[in-house]
């Protein structure tokens, strides 16, 4: 049902903060006794049932990319239901999203990143199979609509904070040695994300997303066993191939990006760490237009973490980060890095009707305190300094830019923070999401930056999950 967007603001925002409270109400009352819809239905252990139901409020102030309101808000509402039924090796899944935005207006930052009504992101048959090539290897096979995450998300995910995900559709194939490391071969058609009109986005529509070989990704990602000092490297290889469909106009991105990547996971009383590099070539076309010419592409990612967590009641940790991404330059080559598909609330800062801050043109140094104060409670807290990698391209995902340079590099100084509360253990959570941006001289000077004041951001959200 399509609910019309002049009168749904009123309704719709008494009726999200009823749900809310209802919802705490009701989880308070049954704390104790802990409820799942497979005990409910009383299911076989053959066939699994999961879901969860998200609302989230939004507002922003001080809008930081142009062509949209200074101030903007909106309510989301994201559904989710999993379903999988399993014969011996084999197993059939599927899964639902329902995600929808209400309060949005049309001078709004609201895009199908927020809106994708009943959408069925995953349908497909995986086959587990053991001891297969040296009989030291174990395979997963899956087919059909996939999400997927790979290694450190940063070019293939499954976006969780953004209130839709992102689909594949195609194969993939996994292999596990028993002694250690892991390998993934994939061949996918990403998912194109409909209705993506603002009056349809707006209203909710309903239409199945779409996949064609006009869009094609696939590669595969080798993961070694852990090495010395408990330490891991990633080695993965990705193909993007994209051209023109009939209904949609591209810039023909044809990039193969090379990543390598060694990590060692945080725990209590040891240094962790994490290196990154990513080096991005091929072709794309100088804009959208058929009879663009092309460009040699040269880009490249980099990421350096380092930290350290206490043993201490609170598991307090300090970690400092830097993330590096190319900007475009003159002089014939296109310099700016794409980030695939990868997710950027994990690194940088919120999506929503903020998504300000992304993985290119960027260089960025910043200090990250994160701290657990209870068994039900965690956050963190982080300050980013940003710069522009090339001062005559767009910065980050802001769109804001001086083709002559004379704005400088200094984008401004952000701190970012979230926290979350268990308020029924591994059923209903609380998070809250906070980030202020003081714009530095370019996101101030710039030529069609916004004459909007620093940026705030607040979200709140409710996540019951079955």
């Amino acid at each position: 049902m399509t609910i019309p967007h002049d009168y749904a603001k009123p309704r719709l925002a008494s009726s999200a903060a009823a749900l809310l409270i209802s919802f705490v109400a009701s989880a308070e009352a049954h704390a104790t006794t802990p409820w799942t819809l497979q005990s409910a239905l009383g299911a076989p252990p053959a066939l699994k049932v999961s879901g969860s139901f998200r609302a989230r409020y939004e507002h922003l102030d001080g809008q930081v990319r142009p062509g949209f309101a200074a101030t903007d808000e909106a309510i989301s509402l994201r559904t989710t239901l999993f379903a999988e039924y399993t014969v011996q090796q084999f197993r059939f899944g599927a899964e639902m999203y329902d995600s929808r935005v209400y309060l949005a207006d049309g001078d709004g930052a609201v895009t199908n990143n927020e809106v994708n009504a009943l959408e069925l992101p995953q349908a497909y048959v995986a086959g587990d199979f053991g001891n297969v090539l040296d009989q030291d290897v174990d395979a997963t096979v899956h087919l059909g609509r996939l999400m997927i995450n790979l290694g450190s998300r940063r070019l293939v995910a499954a976006d969780d904070y953004r209130n839709t995900t992102s689909g594949y559709t195609g194969a993939r194939i996994d292999l596990k040695r028993k002694t250690g490391g892991t390998a993934t071969l994939l061949y996918t058609l990403p998912q194109r994300r409909l209705p993506d009109d603002m009056a349809s986005i707006l209203d909710n529509d309903i239409e199945l997303d779409r996949e064609s070989s006009d869009l094609v990704l696939w590669g595969a990602l080798f993961t070694t066993p852990k090495l010395a000092a408990s330490a891991a490297v990633d080695f993965g290889y990705f193909r993007l191939n994209e051209r023109d469909a009939p209904d949609l106009a591209t810039r023909d991105r044809r990039l193969d990006t090379v990543t390598v990547r060694a990590f060692r996971d945080p725990a209590a009383g040891q240094v962790d760490f994490e290196l990154e590099g990513a080096y991005q070539t091929g072709q794309i076309r100088v804009s959208t237009s058929a009879n663009a010419p092309d460009l040699d592409v040269a880009a490249s990612f980099y990421r350096v973490r380092l930290g350290y967590q206490w043993a201490a009641p609170i598991r307090p940790r300090l970690a400092f980060e830097y993330d590096v991404a190319s900007g475009d330059e003159s002089g014939g080559r296109y310099g700016r890095y794409d980030t695939l598909f990868g997710m950027r609330r994990a690194d940088f800062s919120p999506s929503g009707i903020y998504a300000t801050i992304g993985r290119t043109n960027l260089r960025s140094p910043g200090l990250r305190f994160e701290f657990m104060p209870g068994d039900r409670t965690e956050a963190f807290i982080m300050y980013r300094a940003l710069w522009l990698d090339s001062s005559t391209d767009s910065f980050a995902t802001s769109n804001v830019r001086d083709a002559t340079g004379r704005s400088g590099d200094f984008a401004g100084h952000q701190i970012d923070s979230r926290l979350r509360y268990w308020i029924v253990p591994q059923s209903l959570r609380f998070e809250a999401n906070a980030v202020w941006l003081a714009k530095g001289g370019f996101l101030r000077d710039a030529p069609n930056a916004p004459d909007t004041g620093d940026a705030t951001y607040l979200s709140l959200n409710l996540q019951a999950t079955f």
